[in-house]
């Protein structure tokens, strides 16, 4: 990964410098560990609809993702039926792909079923996090990442490749991708140790 000054002159990974919007991402959520049930499943389901497309384009659009789907509530989600996928089609406020959208509600319904057996989408997605966070391996899905892909799409889950789930892991701080010299690459290191050391 590059590193590149931001506007403060502080180093940073470079595919974060586009817009502020784009910086304040990289600075205060990308590689800090996400926990929460909505949070996780929304991290998940954004990363479906940026299959072939930059994370840019989906970050722009994120607030309409989730007008568009409930918060990302997976009980609300799991309830939407064709017509909702036909209104969901017409929103410019999202992507308009109709697989992923019909893939967002399947998946919203694997995680309500999840819930029924007493299960939750942080124990699911975190056992799969390497023991000692760190950077991945390379710029390919690490084998932590197409393990958890092979595990959720053995659950039903659909647009879930290990590529997909290996940005979520970076993105929900399961790994620090941060470039060693980033700015940003401590504090992140600090705040998955501290996730550890709490035993989640």
């Amino acid at each position: 990964m590059t590193l590149a000054p931001g506007p403060d002159g502080r180093l940073r990974c470079s595919w974060c410098l586009a817009d502020a919007g784009y910086i304040a991402y990289h600075d205060a959520e990308w590689g800090l560990p996400v926990t929460g049930e909505r949070d996780l499943f929304e991290m998940l389901t954004l990363e479906s609809f940026q299959s072939g497309l930059s994370w840019h384009t989906i970050l722009r659009k994120r607030d309409g993702f989730r007008r568009a789907f409930a918060d990302f509530d997976t009980a609300r989600i799991a309830g939407f039926g064709a017509e909702d996928v036909d209104r969901l089609v017409t929103d410019a406020g999202i992507v308009r792909h109709r697989g992923k959208i019909e893939a967002a509600i399947h998946n919203a319904r694997q995680a309500e079923a999840l819930y029924r057996e007493g299960g939750t989408l942080a124990e699911l997605l975190w056992r799969f996090a390497p023991a000692a966070g760190g950077p991945s391996d390379g710029p390919g899905p690490s084998p932590e990442a197409a393990a958890l892909s092979k595990e959720l799409r053995r659950r039903g889950w659909k647009f879930v490749g290990p590529t997909t789930v290996h940005a979520f892991m970076q993105a929900a701080g399961m790994v620090n991708d941060h470039d060693p010299g980033c700015a940003f690459h401590g504090a992140t290191e600090r705040a998955q140790a501290a996730h550890r050391a709490d035993g989640n």
